[in-house]
């Protein structure tokens, strides 16, 4: 790891004891800095302690639980939140991204997974803005897309778009209309460590087009070119 990456703090939430100390192992082998909560409500009090560099949570926890944490976190911070957690079906997945979650890890999982992950949140934490030449804004009747300000309007209402869908909306606008393909779009919002994770990418465009498409069964914007990749198509 390089040195920023060495004085990186991870807030680790997670009530299972022995999970918590495997998980604390696998981070500090890598050189990150551990701060343990046992609790959501204990894990929120940490937060605003320590401001760590990114959140790594479970959902089935007492006092609060993961979902509410979550959704608390973000209220008052844009740090990473990786939730880690066993439950794999996608209405899980597809909360968590709706209260602000960056990434879903689900257990069992490899150590070297989650700290991989772990470095790619933070890399795309810190990257470096858009380049001012790229394409910043699209606007139709139905949708207005502002990079610059991060500013998404549908139908003349505001939407709110994770860190990640935000990303994913960013790469394929600047692409447009050529198509990005699944790897390329992969590295680009998670990181080298992601691009065969090709099924996790539908999950956050389905998402994402339940929040910016007319019909999210029959996209006019997000379009998937089967078996190659995605791209955005402007409405003439």
């Amino acid at each position: 790891m390089n040195g920023s990456q060495t004085q990186a703090t991870v807030l680790l939430i997670e009530d299972d004891v022995a999970a918590c100390d495997t998980m604390q192992w696998a981070l500090e082998q890598d050189g990150f800095r551990v701060v343990i909560a046992h609790n959501g409500a204990i894990g929120l009090r940490e937060l605003y302690l320590h401001h760590p560099d990114v959140v790594l949570l479970d959902l089935n926890m007492p006092v609060m639980d993961g979902y509410t944490l979550c959704q608390r976190i973000r209220e008052v911070s844009d740090v990473p939140i990786i939730v880690v957690s066993a439950r794999e079906e996608p209405e899980s997945i597809v909360r968590c991204l709706d209260m602000g979650a960056d990434d879903y890890i689900t257990k069992p999982y490899n150590n070297r997974v989650l700290v991989a992950r772990t470095r790619a949140n933070l890399r795309r934490a810190s990257a470096e803005p858009v380049n001012p030449q790229a394409k910043l804004v699209y606007t139709d009747e139905y949708l207005a897309l502002n990079l610059e300000t991060r500013r998404i309007l549908v139908n003349g209402e505001p939407v709110k778009l994770s860190p990640r869908e935000f990303r994913i909306l960013e790469v394929l606008l600047q692409a447009s209309p050529r198509v990005v393909s699944y790897r390329v779009l992969l590295e680009e919002v998670w990181g080298f460590e992601y691009i065969d994770d090709v099924d996790y990418l539908r999950v956050y465009v389905w998402h994402l087009r339940n929040k910016i498409e007319p019909n999210p069964k029959s996209p006019i914007y997000l379009l998937n070119e089967a078996g190659a990749g995605y791209r955005f198509q402007p409405r003439a």
